[in-house]
């Protein structure tokens, strides 16, 4: 049998295969709420036979938010929003949804990809100011993020909370914390971003002290039934920044706390990293981080060939395989892996006369 197609526990969540449709950013919301792009979007990956839906960073305020428009949940017309886009999607397709949650910090306030992606001033319109651990910029010549009082810190721990507890009234299979691509929590973990002076700086210890401060009060704030786990980084692929053997000991600490999975990314932190680019160039920190912490790990990144995928999870270097990219390409990409490896995946009834004839037993249909 396939062993993409086996099914998967993640904590108390079943998953009928191993394909992770991975978040990705559509940048499409109004003031964070979703509307019909949303519901088009996630209503055809809903349909394409992945074993998981990971709905893109969902923002837990404003100022969390990468651009003006992202998804957020942050506000009651957000939640109504959501409520809308999420009850069509569950009225064609079965497949079980998380969301991850995030908080952009110095790499907030960007315009679109199509529009450059740059840097919006604070007081340009749509723009803001930015926070992090450090007064850094993301970039040299960027305006500089506020740093993170006290207080601050208190807030945001709350609006992961607020955002923790919005998304279980939704009905929100299991909660991904983002900690990846240099995005606030990964900004504590790496030294490149966090030169504080206080607790939260410093040593390895006080690095992961916020974002484990964070994935206690966000696993404290959801049903304790449906998993939270955490997307991470585990390279800055630059040289004394965060790398694999601090992503092992961040891992176990989060492990000790109750997290059911690591979704093991790279990058994102410095325009000075330097990623040698290549098929599944991340799985081998997906693999030390299962071998050495024990949890299952969801590997990422420029896989995209069903018999790599297949290899991948064989050979035990991974639990599951997050498509990104690739499902915005090919939205039947499970139907194809299927057919290919010789499995069965889930299709609507109403695209059952779709199957070739040279595959009679390859949809299952409720």
């Amino acid at each position: 049998m396939s062993r993409l197609f086996e099914p998967l526990a993640l904590g108390s969540l079943r998953l009928e295969n191993r394909i992770v449709i991975a978040p990705m950013c559509q940048y499409s919301a109004i003031d964070g709420t979703p509307g019909d792009w949303h519901l088009v979007h996630l209503g055809q990956l809903a349909e394409s036979g992945a074993g998981l839906l990971i709905l893109e960073a969902t923002a837990v305020s404003p100022a969390g938010r990468i651009s003006p428009q992202d998804l957020g949940l942050y506000s009651d017309a957000n939640e109504a929003g959501l409520a809308r886009v999420l009850k069509a999607v569950r009225a064609i397709a079965p497949i079980p949804i998380a969301m991850q949650i995030a908080h952009a910090g110095r790499k907030a306030s960007v315009h679109v990809p199509w529009e450059g992606g740059g840097q919006i001033a604070p007081h340009a319109p749509g723009g803001w100011k930015t926070e992090a651990p450090s007064a850094l910029p993301f970039a040299d010549g960027g305006d500089a993020p506020i740093a993170l009082d006290a207080a601050g810190l208190a807030r945001v721990r709350e609006d992961f909370v607020q955002t923790a507890q919005r998304a279980a009234r939704l009905g929100i299979a299991a909660i991904e914390i983002h900690g990846a691509h240099g995005y606030l929590l990964h900004e504590f973990l790496s030294p490149l971003s966090n030169q504080r002076v206080d607790r939260y700086g410093g040593s390895l210890e006080n690095r992961m002290r916020f974002p484990l401060e964070v994935f206690e009060a966000v696993r404290a704030a959801f049903p304790a039934e449906r998993p939270v786990w955490v997307r991470i980084s585990a390279s800055d692929w630059v040289d004394g920044g965060w790398d694999v053997d601090q992503s092992v000991v961040f891992s176990r600490a989060l492990a000790a706390r109750g997290c059911a999975a690591i979704h093991v990314s790279s990058g994102g932190l410095s325009p000075a990293q330097a990623i040698p680019l290549g098929p599944g160039y991340q799985v081998p920190f997906a693999r030390r981080i299962k071998a050495e912490v024990g949890l299952p790990t969801i590997a990422v990144g420029l896989i995209t060939e069903p018999q790599q995928a297949e290899e991948i999870l064989a050979s035990g270097d991974a639990d599951a395989i997050a498509l990104g990219r690739a499902m915005l390409y090919d939205p039947r990409w499970p139907w194809h892996a299927a057919a290919s490896l010789g499995a069965q995946v889930r299709a609507p009834r109403q695209y059952l006369r779709s199957q070739p004839r040279d595959l009679k037993n390859l949809f299952i249909s409720d």
